[in-house]
């Protein structure tokens, strides 16, 4: 037997690479060496048990998974490697269906249309059967339809599961899409996986031949499977019973992608037979970081017992940090990478690469602020998995808003929102208008005046528009017009406000079913972010902010650099590893969701994303939190997450607000006890004692910079102070207990 096999695995790792006859369930804990154990396994099954790779498939969810499973067996298996089936799901299923899905009336040949494709089909089935988009946005019904398909449910059946007008207009949307599908001879990603269970399914000698190749099925990532995919893999492995899945269901994040938990929780029951072992030894992470992802994950009902434990030693405390706002929970974020990334002559016990670290948050939105302090301090990031938050198409379409508002003559501008929301300006107006500016030499927007005047355009020579087309462009004429007018009273905040309202925006956003919940969020973020610009009025703060967030968009060669600090989302991060984490946003309503408070089922969710976030770091974990954090430019007060006080004391240390040494150095300032209010929420302790704070005192604050105490008053527990600010930041009223201010002489 060869030896090298199983040189360097664990007991439990070398079990499960020898269990090779029947239904096997891996449990793999994070960090504790899957990828290894499923690789060895097909290999031993090849080298040892005699397996041709041939009769063997491996599946997973990812391109980047396939590809690491791939160039780890090459050196194990050799020119062998080749006759093995290795790679994602959706691609096995193509596979078949390539082969033989002329049983289910697939032409070899057939496309398989990506989420453009399908959108575009979706929209000319909702026209010829009658369906508004405006009332029923595509994405919506794509989202119903995917969802059916992942269930297993044509059309046929979802047509007896209708128990709402939404599912009937659905149905009827669903029929007519199937139908223009099958007339160009085309799959989506769904069909790839119901049309290859209805194959086997519905032609037993088709099944049977896949069954008698594939004598062994393994698949990875097992707690992300959907109905469909757990149905295909029971199909293949009826008669041989050599199933082994390979998953944890701490870490399954993925419902909002149809993936269905229950398939890794039942599998026992589906397999009585089945052998069950758990890889729990981490190979990734320190014991502190473990211990606290382990109590964090244990209120769970819904998983499998295991007990994650290293040899990596306890390592550092986890660092929990309580910012007073979302830019000061930033600000520590980038001060904490320059001490953790010193050279050698620095302060630091241990140095790291920016390509060490990672910033991770709950929803994209929350990008904004740490982008903001990362080019404010020259620090290289990229935004993992999505453009840039200015970048984004809705802070895009309110900036083109704001950007007509204070020149109506941007024709770039006003090219993009012309029709977005839809105001019936479609691209034949468009195109007539574009010739009427480019023959007159103007500007689009002098075209349209052109246009109001004259009325029905009879005046301008060879006008081919129609009376509605025209009322449609003096109408955003008149958009834009009051916005202007608008600009020169109303603060930047409520300018930006009125715009989403008046143009109709809002409304836009909230018709897209999917996305719509987290666009909202990225334009609450960025009407937050106009804070900044508070103490200018009228159109001095607009051009201000118009310029920042220009030279914010023009900032791309960053992400062309080899070091690079990784900007996040949780669910993004799955399957990664950082030597140093900071997971920011540890508050109710954001991590966890305010959309799982009433599901205990969502809630768990939430507990698990948590979970991946805090397996992620290998060395260095950071917990950050704002006391308040902005929202349609107003702050509001926010609670702790309740997964922070699931996270033992003696695993956390607190540094001081203010501290730029903190955590990073070994000489870090534990604070004293801290006092609570009376809804639970920890006070930070201040720099300073409260009561050195007199009237007529001189303070320096964090974002307003220094100042004069015009005043100091008890509020409850608390001491509010009213300072005045030099350079324009005017007169502030603060809680002594939350304000970043320190005492100059």
């Amino acid at each position: 037997m060869p030896t090298d096999l199983l040189a360097g695995l664990n007991p439990k790792q070398r079990e499960a690479v020898e269990t090779v006859d029947g239904p096997v369930l891996i449990v793999a804990g994070p960090g504790s060496g899957k990828t290894r154990v499923i690789t060895h396994r097909i290999a031993y099954l090849v080298r040892v048990c005699g397996v041709t790779p041939y009769r063997i498939a491996a599946v997973t969810f990812t391109n980047k998974a396939a590809r690491e499973m791939n160039l780890r067996l090459a050196p194990l298996l050799g020119q062998a490697v080749r006759d093995l089936t290795a790679g994602t799901f959706h691609s096995f299923c193509a596979m078949v269906l390539r082969r033989d899905g002329d049983s289910v009336g697939l032409d070899r040949n057939f496309a398989i249309y990506d989420d453009p494709d399908q959108i575009d089909l979706l929209k000319r089935s909702m026209t010829e059967v009658n369906v508004d988009p405006k009332h029923f946005h595509p994405r919506a019904v794509q989202s119903a339809i995917s969802g059916a398909k992942s269930q297993l449910l044509g059309v046929e059946g979802f047509k007896d599961r209708r128990d709402s007008y939404f599912d009937e207009v659905v149905f009827r949307v669903y029929e007519r899409y199937e139908a223009l599908m099958t007339r160009v001879g085309t799959v989506d990603f769904d069909d790839l996986l119901m049309k290859t269970y209805l194959l086997f399914e519905n032609f037993p000698d088709v099944a049977d031949k896949y069954r008698n190749r594939y004598v062994h099925f393994m698949i990875d990532e097992f707690q992300d499977t959907n109905v469909a995919q757990y149905a295909i893999a029971r199909q293949l492995s009826r008669e041989s019973r050599n199933l082994c899945v390979v998953g944890d269901p701490d870490q399954s994040i993925y419902s909002w992608r149809n993936a269905d938990i229950r398939n890794i929780l039942s599998f026992q029951t589906d397999y009585p037979e089945a052998k069950v072992i758990a890889l729990e030894e981490n190979y990734r992470s320190t014991q502190t970081i473990l211990n606290a992802a382990r109590s964090v994950i244990a209120a769970n009902t819904q998983r499998v017992e295991k007990d994650l434990w290293t040899k990596n030693g306890p390592g550092v405390p986890i660092t929990v940090f309580e910012g007073y706002d979302e830019k000061e929970e930033a600000q520590f974020v980038i001060k904490e990478i320059a001490n953790l990334t010193k050279d050698a002559n620095g302060s630091v016990d241990g140095l790291y690469a920016l390509g060490d670290i990672a910033v991770m948050y709950r929803v994209n939105a929350q990008s904004r602020a740490l982008e903001d302090e990362c080019l404010r301090y020259g620090v290289p990031y990229q935004v993992v998995g999505g453009l840039k938050f200015y970048l984004r198409q809705e802070v895009k379409d309110l900036t083109a808003y704001l950007r007509l508002a204070a020149n109506p003559h941007d024709d770039v501008s006003l090219n993009r929102v012309i029709n977005r929301p839809t105001r019936g300006i479609g691209q034949r107006t468009l195109d007539e208008l574009m010739r009427l500016a480019r023959d007159a030499g103007t500007s689009m927007y002098t075209a349209i005046e052109g246009l109001a005047t004259s009325g029905d355009g009879a005046g301008i020579e060879s006008v081919a528009l129609a009376p509605r087309a025209i009322r449609a462009l003096t109408d955003f004429k008149s958009l834009i017009d009051g916005l202007a007018s608008e600009s020169e009273r109303l603060s930047l905040i409520e300018l930006m406000e009125l715009a989403v309202e008046r143009t109709g925006y809002r409304r836009h956003l909230l018709e897209d079913d999917e996305r719509g919940e987290e666009r909202i969020e990225n334009i609450q973020e960025y009407v937050n972010s106009a804070g900044d610009f508070a103490d200018l009025e009228g159109r001095d703060a607009l051009n201000a902010f118009l310029e920042k967030v220009s030279l914010v968009s023009d900032v791309d060669e960053l992400e062309e650099k080899a070091e690079l600090v990784t900007l996040i989302t949780l669910h993004q991060a799955k399957g990664l590893e950082y030597p140093v984490v900071f997971m920011v946003g540890m508050e109710e309503k954001l991590l966890p969701h305010s959309r799982s408070m009433e599901d205990p089922s969502e809630m768990e969710e939430e507990r698990r994303l948590c979970y991946v976030g805090l397996t992620r770091a290998k060395e260095r974990i950071y917990l950050l939190r704002a006391f308040r954090r902005g929202l349609w430019g107003r702050s509001e007060p926010t609670l702790p997450s309740r997964f922070l006080n699931d996270i033992p004391k003696d695993l956390i240390i607190s540094p001081v607000r203010g501290n730029s040494r903190s955590a990073a150095s070994p000489a870090v300032r534990l604070g004293p006890a801290r006092t609570r209010f009376a809804n639970g929420e920890r006070a930070p302790t201040p720099p300073v004692d409260s009561n050195s704070l007199r009237t007529g005192d001189k303070v320096r604050h964090a974002s307003f910079g220094e100042g004069i105490v015009m005043s100091s008053s008890r509020s409850g527990a608390d001491t509010e102070l009213t300072v005045a600010f030099k350079e324009g930041h005017g007169v502030k009223r603060l809680l002594r207990s939350f304000a970043p201010l320190e005492k100059v002489d």
